[in-house]
C-alpha cells in the first residue's frame, strides 16, 4: 500500500501550473524509473501496476500432470503467468493460500470430467489434456493488475477469494479470477489468517442461505445441527450462526469439543461417546441439517428434522461429480438429477421436510459481507497448522490424516513480500525527495 500512496503523491506533480510542468515531468519520469526498478510499473489510470506479464513470463507453482496420491504434485517455475484478458479479471498476486478435501479428491481426478467441460465447453469434441493443473481453493493476496471495467479494486488493494474448482488454483504466484469472484480482504486479519476463510465461506453461505433459507434477518431461535463440525466448513458455520442469532448444535469427536464450544456451539454431541443418532433424539428437533459427513449420517439425520413445518436437510455430499466421472456426462448427470428427485419427493411425502444439496457457489460480494462480520470481531480464522510454500505435499499428507481442527494454510510469498516492502519504502522516499525538488523549481520560476 505504501507503493499506492508514493504514486499517487507522483500523479499529485501533474498539478502544478503550466510553468513547472517540465519540471515536474522530468521528476515524474524519474520516479518511474525509480518504481520499475523496485519491481513496478506505473500506471496512470490505476495509480499502481506491478502486473508481471509486463516483467516475466514464468512463475512459480505446484502442479500436478496426472491424477493419483501425493506423489504426482510437482514444483516448477516453468508456469505461464496468468494474464488479464478479460475486461472484468484481477490479477492477484498470491501471498496466501489453503487446501480443502476438495484439493485431494481433485488430485485424484475427482470431478474429472465435469470439471474439464466446464474449463472449456469445446473439450467435449476433443481429446485436449487439462493437464497441467494448478491446485488450492482459497487465495489472500494483493491486487496487481485489473481489466478495464474492473471497478471495484485497484491495484495494491489487500483482497481475498475462493479460486472455483474450474480454473487454475492458488498455489501458484499469481492468479486470476474475475472482479465478482473476489472481496477485499478484512484488515484485521493477516493474508495467512484471510486464506483460511473463503472457501469454507462460500460453501457454508450457499448451503445455509440459497439450500437452507436462512439468513441474518431469519436466523433467529432457529435450532441448527452441523455434522463434522469441527472441519472448515463447520468452524465457520458455527460462528456465523451464531452471527445470526441461532440456536447451534454440532456433531465432533470429544477432543474437539472444546474448540467447537469455543466458537459458540450451544450443545455438542461426541460421536465417539456413543451412537450420535441415538443422542441426538433426545434432544429437541431441528429447523435446519447441515451435513459434511454424508453416508449413514443421511439415513438417520432426516428424522431429527421438525416434521411439516419447512424444515431443510442439506448436504454437502452429493454424488454428482462421482457419477459423471464414472457413468460419463450424460448418463452421470441424469442418474443424479433422478437420485435427488426421488429423495425430494419421498421426504416431502413422508415427513414434510425439504432434502436438498449444497454446493459451492463463487460469490465476492457475499464475502464483503464476511469481512465485516470478521472485523468487528463475529468470525474468527481458524487455522489448524501452516506450511511454507516449499513444503505443499506436506501441507496435503496433513490434511489426508483427516479429524480437522481447522484448516491448513500454505505461506506462498515470505521472502519476496519484505523485499517488495523494502523496494516499495524506497519508492516512496525517493518519490517525496522529487516531489520536494519540483516544488522548489515551481517556487524559483
Amino acid at each position: 500500500m505504501g507503493s499506492v500512496r508514493a504514486m499517487a503523491s507522483t500523479r499529485l506533480l501533474c498539478s502544478f501550473r503550466a510553468k513547472a510542468a517540465a519540471a515536474a515531468a522530468a521528476a515524474a519520469g524519474s520516479t518511474k524509473t525509480l518504481a520499475r526498478r523496485a519491481g513496478w510499473s506505473v500506471c496512470l489510470r490505476r495509480n499502481v501496476c506491478s502486473s508481471p506479464s509486463r516483467l516475466q513470463s514464468c512463475m512459480s507453482a505446484w502442479v500436478i500432470d496426472q491424477y493419483g496420491t501425493n506423489e504426482v504434485l510437482k514444483y516448477t517455475e516453468d508456469i505461464s503467468v496468468p494474464t488479464v484478458s478479460s475486461p472484468s479479471e484481477v490479477m492477484i498476486k498470491v501471498h496466501a493460500a489453503s487446501l480443502n478435501p476438495l484439493d485431494i479428491s481433485m488430485r485424484g481426478g475427482y470431478g474429472a470430467k465435469l470439471l474439464k467441460l466446464r474449463r472449456n465447453p469445446m473439450s467435449v469434441m476433443d481429446n485436449d489434456s487439462e493437464f497441467p493443473l494448478i491446485l488450492g481453493r482459497d487465495v489472500s493476496g494483493v491486487v496487481v493488475d485489473c481489466g478495464s471495467e474492473v471497478t471495484h479494486f485497484a491495484p495494491g488493494d489487500e483482497v481475498w477469494a475462493a479460486v472455483p474448482p474450474w480454473k487454475q488454483g492458488s498455489l501458484a504466484e499469481f492468479v486470476t479470477l474475475t472482479e465478482y469472484e473476489v472481496s477485499h480482504k478484512p484488515k484485521s486479519l493477516s493474508h495467512t489468517e484471510a486464506a483460511s476463510i473463503p472457501y469454507v465461506a462460500n460453501t457454508a453461505l450457499s448451503a445455509l442461505v440459497n439450500a437452507g433459507g436462512l439468513c441474518r434477518d431469519s436466523s433467529s431461535n432457529k435450532r441448527v445441527l452441523i455434522t463434522g463440525g469441527s472441519g472448515g466448513v463447520g468452524t465457520f458455520s458455527i460462528q456465523l450462526l451464531k452471527a445470526w442469532g441461532a440456536h447451534v448444535t454440532v456433531t465432533c469427536s470429544q477432543n474437539a469439543e472444546g474448540l467447537v464450544r469455543g466458537l459458540g456451539a450451544d450443545e455438542v454431541v461426541d460421536y465417539t461417546a456413543g451412537d450420535a443418532a441415538e443422542q441426538l433424539e433426545m434432544m429437541e428437533k431441528f429447523d435446519v441439517i447441515l451435513d459434511s459427513v454424508g453416508g449413514e449420517t443421511e439415513q438417520w439425520a432426516m428424522g431429527m428434522l421438525k416434521p411439516w413445518s419447512g424444515a431443510k436437510y442439506v448436504t454437502l455430499v452429493t454424488p454428482l461429480l462421482l457419477n459423471t466421472d464414472s457413468m460419463g456426462l450424460l448418463d452421470g448427470t441424469l442418474n443424479a438429477v433422478f437420485t435427488l428427485n426421488s429423495k425430494v419427493i419421498q421426504n416431502m411425502i413422508y415427513s414434510g421436510v425439504f432434502y436438498r444439496w449444497g454446493f459451492y457457489a463463487p460469490d465476492g460480494p457475499a464475502l464483503d459481507e464476511i469481512s465485516r462480520l470478521v472485523d468487528a470481531g463475529k468470525i474468527l480464522p481458524v487455522v489448524e497448522a501452516q506450511f511454507p510454500f516449499t513444503q505443499v505435499p506436506q501441507a496435503f499428507q496433513k490434511l489426508e490424516e483427516g479429524h480437522a481442527r481447522g484448516k491448513t494454510v500454505v505461506r506462498v510469498a515470505e521472502e519476496d513480500d519484505r523485499q517488495v516492502e523494502e523496494l516499495v519504502q524506497d519508492s516512496h522516499t525517493e518519490t517525496a525527495d522529487s516531489e520536494q525538488e519540483v516544488q522548489e523549481t515551481a517556487k524559483q520560476n
